[in-house]
């Protein structure tokens, strides 16, 4: 599929994800078929052996390929920053765009070091989503439009999609999300995100309760309903993404906690709508291990990390290009003239 669809409600994307495309399973018999043969014993590359199965599944290709990895950052402004959630200001957020167009990132290095394409993408900088303790974050047509430009970047024929973000006060969104999701305490989903501590966490904690009571019983559970009142356009943006990747057969690199949470509101949508997803790696902030928890989800790296930007994701790429190097580049027990077992 190249052409994706325009959507004009959440309606709309609840029907996209009705019509997801499944697995590839000619391919991925192939690579089944591959593994066993290469010079080692079975198991012995552990989940090295299960990666390379899920990119030629979700590609659509044997044997898969990891030549063109892309990473997209999606940068959003949210009005609870006003609650006195983070260490920052709001105005970092552009600040720090420019520092990915100037190369001066994390995330830029990183990109450099496993030669990944990189693109960032600003959603309405100037306005940021309502105060969600207040009001629902987005109105629909804010959500919808979010979660096209998301749809709308997903370039057919990469091999990957690594997806993260950038925005002050989106942890908090985040830890809203999956206290809206999955219930629990407000406390149990809320960590320090750019550092906050002392009364900034009280008052971060207390945001993300009042802001799930406030909707939760117009919610109902559905997460498109959760992304739209708690989340951000970044998270949206997000949410497009790893649809428009489902339908032109492109993996997605999930980074940490707030893409994570994003892309959980697909799941709780529909239950397997994040097949074809993983997780590069496990933040330190405290809600994502819970959270893979609750999506069966196990992370790729645990590094530590929490910066967000696709970092950790694209960090992921060396493993998923060892993977596909493995799976391909190996010799058979027949080409080697090595015995097999008996």
């Amino acid at each position: 599929m190249t052409d994706l669809p325009a959507i004009n409600s959440l309606n709309d994307v609840r029907g996209l994800l009705a019509q997801l495309p499944g697995p590839d399973d000619t391919a991925g018999a192939a690579a089944a078929a591959r593994e066993p043969q290469l010079t080692k014993p079975p198991g012995s590359l552990g989940r090295l052996e299960e990666i390379s199965h899920w990119l030629a599944l979700w590609q659509g290709r044997h044997p898969p390929t990891m030549d063109a990895p892309r990473a997209q950052v999606f940068a959003g402004n949210h009005g609870v920053t006003a609650q006195g959630v983070s260490a920052y200001p709001a105005e970092v957020t552009e600040q720090m765009v420019g520092n990915f167009s100037a190369g001066g990132a994390a995330i830029n290095q990183l990109c450099k070091a496993f030669n990944i394409k990189l693109s960032v993408d600003a959603l309405d900088l100037a306005h940021p989503t309502a105060d969600f303790t207040k009001q629902p974050a987005m109105t629909e047509e804010e959500c919808v439009a979010a979660i096209q430009a998301g749809m709308d970047i997903v370039v057919g024929g990469s091999d990957v999609l690594c997806l993260g973000e950038m925005g002050i006060g989106n942890t908090t969104a985040a830890a809203a999300i999956c206290h809206g999701l999955y219930g629990g305490a407000a406390a149990d989903w809320t960590g320090p995100g750019t550092g906050v501590e002392g009364e900034a966490m009280t008052a971060k904690i207390k945001a993300v309760g009042d802001g799930v009571a406030r909707h939760n019983a117009h919610n109902k559970g559905d997460g498109l309903d959760v992304l739209c009142s708690l989340g951000g356009r970044e998270l949206a943006a997000i949410v497009g993404a790893v649809i428009g990747g489902r339908l032109k057969r492109v993996p997605v690199l999930l980074d940490g906690y707030v893409s994570t949470a994003a892309a959980a509101t697909l799941e709780a949508t529909l239950a397997g709508a994040l097949d074809h997803c993983m997780v590069g790696h496990v933040s330190t902030e405290p809600g994502h291990l819970r959270l893979l928890d609750a999506i069966g989800k196990t992370p790729l790296l645990d590094m530590h990390m929490r910066l967000g930007e696709a970092s950790g994701a694209a960090l992921a790429v060396g493993i998923l290009k060892a993977a596909v190097a493995c799976h391909s580049g190996m010799a058979t027990f027949a080409e080697a003239g090595v015995s097999d077992k008996d």
